[in-house]
This record gives C-alpha cells, sequence and structure tokens, in this order.
C-alpha cells in the first residue's frame, strides 16, 4: 500500500483541570490526494483534531508525522499547510484585496507572484469586482470565500478546513466545493469537516467517525455503509454513534 502521507498514532488531548480525554488514542493515516471527511456529534473532537494536524494546538499524546517526502512534524510541515477555520480569519475593515496582501507576505508568497495569484484566485470564487470593497460589507458567502482564498495563496498540498460552508447560500457553497475539486484533481489532499451530510457524501473520498474522542468508523463511505447495512451518511452517523443528544 502506498505510504501516508500523514501518519497520527495514538493522539490524545486533554485540557488542564479537566480529566476526561476530548480525543482518546487516535491512530489512522491519511494519503496523498484524498479528501477525507471528519464527521460526528457536537463535542466528537473534530475541530480539536484538526488543530493538532495543523500545529495550532499540541496533543497531549501521541504522535502526528508529515511525509513531505521526508518524515517531518507539523510545526515543520506548516509551509505546505492551508489551513480554513470556522471562524472568519480576516480584517473585515480593510478590503479583500488589502487582505490578500497582507496574508500572501505572511506566507511568504514572492511579490513577483503574489499579484497574479491574488487575481486568479478572486476570479476562482467571484470576487474579483469587488475587491476593493471592505469585507464588512460583504454578505456571508462572500466572506466564507475569501477565507477560502487566504488559505490558497501559498499554493499549499495539504488543505484543512472546519465546516468551509456553514451558513452560507447555495451558489457560494457550489462555488467554494467546485474550487476545492478543482483543487484535489491537482492532488491537493483535503481535511474536511461540515455539517452538510449530503454535501459530504458527494465530495469525500472516506471517512473517519468520531464520538466522545474516539474513532467509531474509519473507511470509504462505500464500505461503511455496507458494513452497517445503512443507506446514506446521516443514518451511518445515527447507527454508529446513536440517537443522544450532545451538548
Amino acid at each position: 500500500m502506498e505510504k501516508a502521507l500523514i501518519q497520527c498514532v495514538g493522539i490524545c488531548k486533554t485540557y488542564p483541570k479537566d480529566s476526561k480525554r476530548v480525543l482518546d488514542a487516535l491512530t489512522f493515516d491519511i494519503h496523498k490526494g484524498e479528501i477525507l471527511g471528519v464527521f460526528g456529534p457536537n463535542g466528537a473532537g473534530k475541530t480539536t483534531l484538526i488543530s493538532i494536524l495543523c500545529s495550532i494546538q499540541q496533543a497531549s499524546d501521541g504522535s502526528v508525522w508529515f511525509y513531505l517526502p521526508e518524515k517531518t512534524s507539523p510545526k515543520a510541515a506548516r509551509k505546505f499547510i492551508g489551513f480554513v477555520p470556522q471562524d472568519f480569519a480576516f480584517f473585515p475593515e480593510l478590503t479583500a484585496l488589502q487582505n490578500l496582501e497582507y496574508f500572501g507576505k505572511m506566507q511568504g508568497v514572492p511579490s513577483t507572484l503574489l499579484k497574479s495569484r491574488i487575481d486568479e484566485l478572486l476570479q476562482k470564487v467571484g470576487l474579483f469586482s469587488v475587491k476593493n470593497k471592505k469585507v464588512l460589507t460583504f454578505s456571508g458567502g462572500m466572506k466564507r470565500r475569501l477565507n477560502l482564498i487566504i488559505a490558497l495563496l501559498h499554493q499549499p498540498e495539504i488543505l484543512f478546513l472546519d465546516e468551509p460552508t456553514v451558513g452560507i447560500d447555495v451558489q457560494s457553497k457550489m462555488a467554494i466545493i467546485s474550487l476545492l475539486q478543482e483543487l484535489n484533481k491537482q492532488n491537493v489532499t483535503i481535511v474536511y469537516t461540515s455539517h452538510h451530510l449530503k454535501e459530504a457524501e458527494d465530495f469525500c473520498s472516506k471517512i473517519i467517525l468520531l464520538d466522545h474522542g474516539k474513532i467509531v468508523a474509519n473507511d470509504s463511505l462505500d464500505v461503511l455503509l455496507k458494513t452497517h447495512n445503512v443507506s446514506n451518511l446521516e443514518e451511518l452517523i445515527l447507527h454508529v454513534t446513536g440517537k443522544e443528544l450532545r451538548d
């Protein structure tokens, strides 16, 4: 089998003054070119896991290794990683162009390439005509699209997304998914969370289900549906994690 791009072994996470493990001994691999969807009930540990993979947080125990192609830590792999958080990560009082110029320089994109890269991405998500408008005037869908392309300026090999299409119109959602599919065809590896389960069914090549900080399912959607004798991702999640309400 092809060597993993990302190897996670025994990842645990606990927070100070809380003995309960948010993540409990997670072991799994991510291979180059995969679109991995991480799903589960609220509080399952999805955002914490992505934060650890991006080196925003540190695991309490266990290890994460990237093979790019040499073995390296998440912190050393940052220049290859793009991260799109659920919360907006830009300056609303600046224009879209000013935000992209700022973050492009922060990411180390050469000045000779930055303008063309910005123009290309703005065109792809339909924001070129409003690039000189302040972001605080943007709709939610426009802000989501800007949030995404900020993470793409340095052409990352691995893209982590936490709820990239939450709370937006169907047109913006389609634009975001279309761009992500285009990137994946260029062999960009994608790891993402979403509560839009129908979207995820069509988008993901592999599924990890978390519950109470543990992996309760890990395989392609087709295999998981067949194994658990269910017809879609929503039924699978309910079958594996139960119907109990979560905080």
